[in-house]
């Protein structure tokens, strides 16, 4: 396949994001103020947190901003974390009803310093949204917990309808962009939730992402995808790594969008029931167009 790949120091045409200019992006950022919370919008400096905001729709970061692990690529600042907020799970919910919801992503930094990563937070948040409001679609988007089974099982019981974890990058790449994460380890925790989810009678749909722009093959992408379809991943998404600031990895290439609907067409062929690919797709971006109850591509 021809890549079309190109080497810029500055970012191409299709990058470039409009300002907002809705007052609901306002409203939206307000009330995430008034409640006190996290946005991995603003933390991980989405690129779409402007066209997201604007639509009244947030990904929540629970758990605190501060991360245990220090990746090559994310924005996320890495500290020494604070204890868990036991009402935030309530802020949470009261976020998602204000803003009338269809489907949230609920995700958080890594928490190595807490026994269960953080697991039973994300259950308890799980559980006040849906006590809220029970027809919304829970997304979550963990972090691989170390692999402890109780910590996964803890979340798969909370019955979350979507179970995200991202991949990132490619086998090659792993070591050098992931802090302390595993590219095996990865697979296997989706893995372990989508069997979690079936011995529980759940129906829960796996997700994960990658970006493209660190150095990676085409090839490579390719057998991550396999490697993601053969430990039971659904949906894929696949956008363009960015870089947040001079001491983060830098951009390798920018790919063209031509090869990202390239991409996704090799993705849907391998059997993902719903794939997002292209240069400003995040995980959590346009997450509601996926319903577990409506497959498409």
């Amino acid at each position: 396949m021809d890549t079309l790949l190109r080497k810029k120091e500055r970012k191409p045409e299709w990058l470039r994001v409009n300002l907002p200019s809705d007052p609901k992006f306002w409203s939206t950022k307000a009330m995430v103020s008034d409640l006190k919370l996290v946005t991995v919008c603003e933390e991980a400096q989405c690129p779409n947190r402007w066209e997201c905001w604007q639509q009244g729709t947030a990904t929540f970061m629970i758990a605190g901003d501060r991360c245990t692990r220090a990746c090559g690529f994310c924005a996320v600042k890495t500290a020494k974390p604070f204890a868990l907020e036991a009402d935030e799970p309530e802020r949470v919910a009261e976020a998602c009803h204000r803003l009338g919801l269809k489907h949230v992503v609920i995700t958080a930094v890594a928490r190595d310093d807490l026994a269960d990563g953080g697991a039973q937070h994300f259950a308890n948040t799980i559980r006040a949204v849906r006590a809220k409001d029970d027809s919304v679609v829970i997304e979550v988007l963990v972090p691989d917990f170390n692999l402890k089974n109780d910590a996964i099982l803890a979340v798969m019981e909370a019955a979350p309808e979507v179970f995200n974890h991202n991949l990132e990058t490619v086998k090659r790449l792993t070591s050098l962009v992931r802090s302390r994460a595993k590219y095996e380890r990865s697979l296997e925790v989706l893995k372990q939730a989508k069997q979690m989810a079936e011995s529980l009678g759940n129906k829960t749909t796996s997700k994960s992402g990658l970006m493209l722009g660190l150095g990676e093959s085409v090839d490579e992408v390719l057998v991550a995808m396999d490697d993601l379809r053969a430990h039971g991943v659904e949906v894929l998404t696949m956008g363009q790594y960015l870089q947040p600031s001079k001491n983060h990895l830098p951009v390798v290439e920018y790919i063209h969008p031509d090869v990202f609907a390239q991409l996704k067409e090799e993705a849907l062929q391998r059997g993902f029931i719903h794939v997002s690919s292209g240069p400003l797709v995040r995980s959590s971006y346009h997450a509601g167009d996926f319903s577990p109850d409506h497959q498409g591509s």
